[in-house]
Parts: C-alpha cells; sequence; structure tokens
C-alpha cells in the first residue's frame, strides 16, 4: 500500500539521503577558500532539491582541492537526487579512496548497493549496513536495511528492522508506511492497520498519519471507519487541504458527489499547487470535459509559466482531440523562450501522436542532446522507435530510460511485458526482480511477474504472488490468473468462481471472457459455454470485442448466419473497429465469397488510410484465389508504404521465392521480416527455406528449428507439417540423418498428403 495508491502524498524525508551537514563559509581566494565557497554553496542547492547547480558547484569544489572526500560525498548525493544511482555510486567510492572512514560514504554505497544493485550486490550491501549499524542507527539506516532485505525476499527481516524503527522513533511516516505495506504484503491486513494506527497514536496531531490510516481503511470498504478517521483529523484542522482532498475521494466512494464536487472546487483556490488541479481532474474524470478543459484553461491563464499545469491542459486537448489547441499552447512557449526544453518534449509527443514522426525525432534529438540523462526523452524514443518497428532500440531506449530512473514503475511493465511478447520471460522475470524494494509488492509488478512464471511454467511462485496480490487489491486482471491458475490445476469449478468476479468488474474483459469459456469447455458444458458468452454480448452491446467473440464461438459453432450479425453489431457500434472488417473477411472467405471479401477491405482501407491490414488482406485474397503476381504488386505497394509491414514483407518473400523464383529480392525481404519480429516462427521458416533453396543449409537451420520448434504458437496442423518437412530437407542437405529421419516422422504423423511430404522423402531418401 503506496502513499500513491493511498492516494495522498506523503511528506516523508527520501530515505537515500542523510541530513546534510551544516554549510561553510570563507571569503578567501586560495584553493581552500573557493573551495569551502562552492562546497557550501552546493549544499544549499541541495537542499532546495536544485540538483543539476549543485553538481556544478561540488565538482567546482573537487577541482579547487581534488583531494577532498566531503566534496566527492557531496556530489554523489546530488547524482543519486538527480535519479543517477551509477554516478553517485562512483562518486561515493572515490569518497572513500580519499577518506575510506568516511562513514556517511559507506552508508550511501551500500543504500545503492542494497536498493539498486543486483542480488550479489545487494546482499553485499546488507553486510556493509549490517556493519556500519550500532545502537545510534537513525530510521532512515533502518528504512533501507528493511529495502534491501524486501529485494531479497526477507520479508520477515525487512519487517523487524521496520518495527524496530517504529519503536525507536514514534511518529515518523516513512518507517510506518513502510510497515504497513509490508505487511499488506504478506496478506496480514490486521498488522497493517495496527501500524498505522500505532502512528496515529504516537502522534496524534499528525494529519499525514490519519489520512494515511483513512486511507487504508478506504482501500478495504471500510468507509465508515475512514470517514470517522477524516472527521477526527478536520476537527484538528479544519482547512487541512490533505484531509480534505481525502475527504472528498471518500465523498466519491460514498456516492456523495456533490459534496465531493464541493471540496474540490473550493481547494481549487488554495494557495498549494499540488490541490489547484484537483477540481479539473474531478471533471474530467466524471465525463464533465468541456468544463474540465475550461478550469484547466484558468488555471494555464492564471500561471502560464508553470510547466505541469501547462502539460495537463495539453493532456486534456490531447484527449477531446484538440490538437491544434495543443500546439499553439506549445508554440507560444517556444515564443517565449525558445530553449524551453519541457515544451519541446511535449512537442515531440504530441507529433509521435499524430504519427509525424520526422517531426517528432527532431524535437526528441535536440531534447535528448541537451538533455541526455532525462529519463523521459528516452521513454519517448522508445515509443518512436516502436512506432517505426525498429524494436531492438525500442528495448535499448526503455532499458536506457530505467537506468536513469529505475522508480519507472510504468517503463519497467512495459519492458517487460514486451519481453514476454518475444517469448523471452525469463529476462521479464529477472528485471521485475531488479525493481526498487518498495515496487516489489505492488499488485502490478505482482501481476506482471505473475505472466513471467505462467510462461515459465512455475505455478508454485505464480500461485504465491497472485495470493499477494489479491489481499491488496482484487483487480480484474489478478482474478483472470487465478482462473488460468485453477483451470490449469484442474478446478474449473472454482475457476468459474474468479473469472466471473473478474467480469462483474470488468464485462468487457475479453481475456476473462476466453478463460470463462474453456473453464466450461473443461466441464463438458459446451452449450452453457455458448449461453455465457451470449448473456455477456447481451449485457455489453456497445461493446464491439464482446460482440466480435460471440462472434467467433457462432462460427466455430457453425452458426455462420449468427457470426454474421455479431460481428455486423460490432462493426455497427464501433465502425473504426477494424477487427470487425476482418472477422466479416473471413467469413467471406469461408462461403468463398471472394468479392464480398474484397469490397469490404477496399472500404475499410478508405476509412482507416493509417493502417495497411487491410491492404495486407487483400493481397491475401488474391493470394488464395491464386491471383500470385497481383498478390505480390499489391504486397510490393504495403512495403514501399509501410517498411515495417512485417506481414507484408514475409508473404512478399514467400511468393517471391515459391512463384517468381527470385531468390536474392526474396532473401531480402524475409530477413527484413525477421528483423521486425523475430519471435514469429512462420517469417523464420521463410527466411530459412529461402536459405535452403540457396543452398545455404548450416545457414537455414537455425531459423527452420525455431520454426519446426515452435511451441509459444498453435498454427494449423498443415503449417506445423510444412515447416517440419523443411526442417527435415535441412537436416538431410547438412548431413544430420538421425534428425532428418525423426523430423520427417513427426511431419508425417501430422499431414502426409500435403506435397512438401513427397518432396521431402525423396530429399531424406536420398541423403543414404
Amino acid at each position: 500500500m503506496s502513499a500513491a495508491k493511498l492516494g495522498i502524498k506523503a511528506k516523508a524525508t527520501c530515505v537515500l539521503f542523510l541530513p546534510l551537514l551544516l554549510s561553510l563559509t570563507g571569503c578567501q581566494r586560495s584553493p581552500q577558500a573557493k573551495h569551502d565557497r562552492f562546497l557550501a554553496s552546493g549544499k544549499k542547492l541541495l537542499e532546495h532539491k536544485d540538483y543539476s547547480r549543485a553538481m556544478l558547484d561540488f565538482r567546482n569544489a573537487i577541482q579547487a582541492m581534488p583531494g577532498d572526500a566531503e566534496a566527492y560525498y557531496q556530489l554523489g548525493l546530488a547524482l543519486a537526487g538527480s535519479n543517477d544511482p551509477i554516478r553517485a555510486a562512483g562518486a561515493y567510492r572515490r569518497a572513500l579512496e580519499l577518506d575510506p572512514h568516511h562513514r556517511q560514504a559507506q552508508f550511501q554505497l551500500a543504500g545503492l548497493m542494497g536498493v539498486y544493485g543486483d542480488r550479489a550486490s545487494a546482499e553485499e550491501g546488507e553486510r556493509q549496513l549490517r556493519s556500519l549499524l550500532d545502537g545510534s542507527a537513525d530510521d532512515s539506516t533502518l528504512n533501507i536495511l528493511a529495502f534491501t532485505d524486501l529485494r531479497l525476499g526477507r520479508t520477515e527481516e525487512a519487517a523487524k528492522y521496520l518495527q524496530q524503527a517504529t519503536a525507536r522513533f514514534p511518529g515518523r511516516l516513512a518507517s510506518a508506511l513502510l510497515l504497513a505495506e509490508v505487511k499488506m504484503g504478506t496478506g496480514d491486513i490486521k498488522g497493517a492497520e495496527d501500524a498505522l494506527k500505532q502512528l496515529v497514536l504516537s502522534s496524534p496531531q499528525n494529519l499525514e498519519g490519519r489520512t494515511l490510516l483513512a486511507a487504508f481503511y478506504q482501500s478495504q470498504h471500510r468507509l465508515a471507519q475512514a470517514e470517522q478517521v477524516l472527521r477526527e483529523a478536520l476537527a484538528i484542522k479544519g482547512d487541512s487541504g490533505l484531509v480534505l482532498r481525502q475527504m472528498a475521494s471518500l465523498d466519491q466512494a460514498l456516492g456523495k458527489n456533490t459534496e465531493a464536487e464541493q471540496i474540490y472546487k473550493r481547494l481549487s483556490v488554495y494557495s498549494e499547487d499540488e490541490y489547484k488541479p484537483l477540481y479539473a481532474l474531478y471533471l474530467f474524470e466524471a465525463g464533465r470535459r468541456a468544463e474540465a478543459i475550461q478550469e484547466f484553461e484558468r488555471l494555464y491563464r492564471k500561471n502560464p509559466r508553470d510547466r505541469q499545469t501547462r502539460t495537463r491542459l495539453i493532456a486534456a486537448y490531447n484527449t477531446v482531440n484538440r490538437t491544434a489547441d495543443a500546439e499553439e499552447v506549445l508554440a507560444d512557449a517556444l515564443r517565449k523562450n525558445p530553449k524551453d526544453l519541457d515544451a519541446k518534449l511535449q512537442r515531440g509527443e504530441l507529433f509521435l501522436n499524430q504519427k509525424q514522426y520526422a517531426k517528432a525525432e527532431a524535437d526528441l534529438n535536440e531534447v535528448e542532446h541537451r538533455q541526455p540523462n532525462s529519463p523521459q526523452v528516452h521513454y519517448l524514443l522508445a515509443k518512436l522507435s516502436q512506432a517505426r518497428g525498429k524494436m531492438l532500440i525500442y528495448r535499448q531506449e526503455l532499458v536506457e530510460a530505467l537506468r536513469l530512473d529505475p522508480a519507472l514503475l510504468a517503463v519497467r511493465l512495459e519492458l517487460a511485458q514486451n519481453l514476454g511478447q518475444a517469448n523471452d520471460a525469463k529476462s521479464a522475470l529477472d528485471l521485475l526482480r531488479q525493481a526498487p524494494g518498495n515496487q516489489k509488492q505492488l499488485p502490478e509488478l505482482l501481476t506482471q511477474q505473475n505472466w513471467a512464471f505462467w510462461t515459465l511454467g512455475n505455478l508454485p511462485e505464480m500461485r504465491q504472488g497472485i495470493d499477494l496480490g489479491l489481499a491488496q487489491q482484487r483487480t480484474p486482471e489478478l482474478l483472470l490468473q487465478d482462473g488460468l491458475y485453477k483451470l490449469r490445476t484442474g478446478n474449473a469449478q472454482d475457476a468459474q468462481k474468479s473469472l466471473e468476479e473478474a467480469l462483474r468488474i470488468d464485462p468487457s474483459d475479453i481475456l476473462a471472457l476466453r478463460a470463462l469459456n474453456q473453464s466450461y469447455q473443461a466441464l463438458r458444458r459446451a452449450p452453457t459455454a455458448l449461453a455465457k458468452a451470449k448473456e455477456y454480448a447481451a449485457r455489453e452491446p456497445q461493446s464491439a470485442a464482446v460482440q466480435e467473440f460471440l462472434g467467433e464461438l457462432l462460427s466455430g459453432s457453425g452458426d455462420l448466419a449468427g457470426a454474421r450479425a455479431a460481428f455486423s453489431a460490432a462493426k455497427a457500434d464501433s465502425p473504426g473497429y477494424i477487427q470487425a472488417d476482418l472477422a466479416l473477411v473471413r467469413l467471406d472467405a469461408i462461403q468463398g465469397k471472394w468479392d464480398d471479401a474484397q469490397k469490404r477491405l477496399e472500404a475499410a482501407a478508405k476509412t482507416d488510410s493509417a493502417t495497411t491490414v487491410p491492404r495486407v488482406w487483400l493481397a491475401v485474397i488474391e493470394e488464395a484465389r491464386g491471383q500470385n503476381d497481383k498478390a505480390i504488386e499489391d504486397y510490393r505497394r504495403v512495403v514501399d508504404r509501410d517498411p515495417n509491414q512485417a506481414e507484408a514483407l514475409n508473404n512478399l518473400a514467400y511468393l517471391l521465392a515459391e512463384h517468381s523464383h527470385n531468390l536474392e529480392e526474396a532473401l531480402k525481404y524475409a530477413q527484413r521480416a525477421v528483423e521486425r519480429d523475430p519471435t514469429r516462427p512462420s517469417y523464420a521458416d521463410t527466411l530459412g527455406w529461402i536459405l535452403y533453396q540457396k543452398g545455404l543449409y548450416s545457414s537455414a537451420l537455425p531459423y527452420l528449428e525455431k520454426a519446426g520448434s515452435a511451441t509459444h504458437v498453435q498454427p494449423s496442423a498443415a503449417r506445423s507439417a510444412v515447416w517440419k518437412y523443411h526442417l527435415a530437407m535441412a537436416y538431410a542437405k547438412a548431413g544430420d540423418k538421425e534428425r532428418s529421419h525423426t523430423t520427417l516422422e513427426a511431419a508425417l504423423k501430422i499431414d502426409s498428403k500435403l506435397p512438401e511430404a513427397k518432396m521431402a522423402r525423396d530429399v531424406v531418401g536420398n541423403s543414404h
């Protein structure tokens, strides 16, 4: 239960930093005087979190006296504050080289190793922290030890340090909050409540403690207790923005929207910046977007130099497709200050969303040149590479953004998800385990970690992660995982309960619907499965995805008329929903209505000119009708328009090799397809088969093996057999007789009537 999850902003001091020393003064011009002046100035800047200027002063102090350990130590603090833990560690190490007994540098370096290092470094950091621990240790030291133990999976040890911190330093928010998080993470709800109640008892006038306790009660749906705690807090200070904000949130949960709105409106004129946008955000979330934007505009006019206010206004404009207004705000900011890098960054993001990639690249590159350590610009550069299909660079930029700021949870989750989609669950799991200790028990991280365990087949670890997550929050995704786990372990009856609970929260959750269907199939209740799908489709008539799912089931059951009606309903609800068009095209193909399919795809291509998918399908239909030359022409058009369209690249390569016998050109396109999506077995087979036809058998084998042994996809029987026939022939040509025969036999068991079967028999037979 983090402060962010509780909906309030804790003002606890970051546990990574120790209190700064008093500034020194001096006015002489000697190296010592210059050093002292820069060191004192840097410390003042550090107190105000002006890290970049503080770093400059500390470097000047080092230049004046290169042998001073304290200047390196202070530089490390500034680097850590600017989210650069690697260089901060280097500064601390240099301080210790100059003064091996610099206790604060020892502590900070050990803390960084514990919080950010790999497992070995974390263990070493913990050993060093323990050696530094004595009876005078403050709560920051104990908190860092707790963080480190959490990273190492030592929950009980972490809890002991935090209990020691809360006992010795009652009223310290950070320790109490972290202890509550640990208790919540282990399912000890009462322990979490006791930690927060003790915080309130030890510091009765501390409003933050009371709001945390109220937020805890609210998260547990104990709304009456939450309201009582907040009333007590307001009796202490009736105009507290902190308490009023939590009260407004509670009023919303209680359905008292009028009261909530009045509080948010009252807070919008408070002097504290954190409260001013709450009214506009409330209006926006309530669907009153025109009023919300008026409020965002009012705040911006009142303080046009406030960049967060500008950011919110631009985000609101983007949400309602008022991109011209967003551009004008940014253009005005850049006219006033051409060096406003925040405006450049926002404009780059705006261009990226508008698919104006060249303009986006120009702005983002300029920001990256001036602020190479900005995690935000590296994240946007990642999204730019993703949009262009440059997946390797996309991943590299995500890694760089995380290196610069390891606390960026959303980036970590996105990278882990991408690794999982690339069938690299182990790397995804390693990445998630490297998250800062205070993130390890968050439901969203546990959820992503569970998917990695699922892919790796580690069901016991997945079960533990599901239980930890559900103890905090019963999200649809965690409930889906619970249902899938129970299905996998043969408990379809209980799986249905979890999946139906997930669907009560989000009736349009397609993955939960699919899993629920599987649960009925597992119980051999196919008619009930279809009836349930119809029931959910009736509940969600406006969900194109749910209607499409029903259409799939009806099509699979042979009810093509019913399927067409469902797909048409999806199309009517969301005219731009391309999946509905493609589903109707599949039906047209099944029924041999090629002309209807072609007309539908041409219409879809005109409706959404930004996507090339309908044009790819047009070529697929021409290929299915035997019009290979025309299909090749259409694939070329798609590739000319979008050089990163992997499916078009692959299909074009296959046709060029099989029907035009142009192996050189085919190889070029096949290589590009595999570069765009290295995980797709069909693309690997195409490239491997072209290399085989060129006589490059050793080069062909890795790709054909990848296709022939694919387990993370479910290809059609015919396609799977073709891949294995190709692989058997490659083994034979490479001189591996045993594997060629084994692979051929496996392919023949799947489908022995394919043309490739005779070809493979001849090649394998001739290899004796």
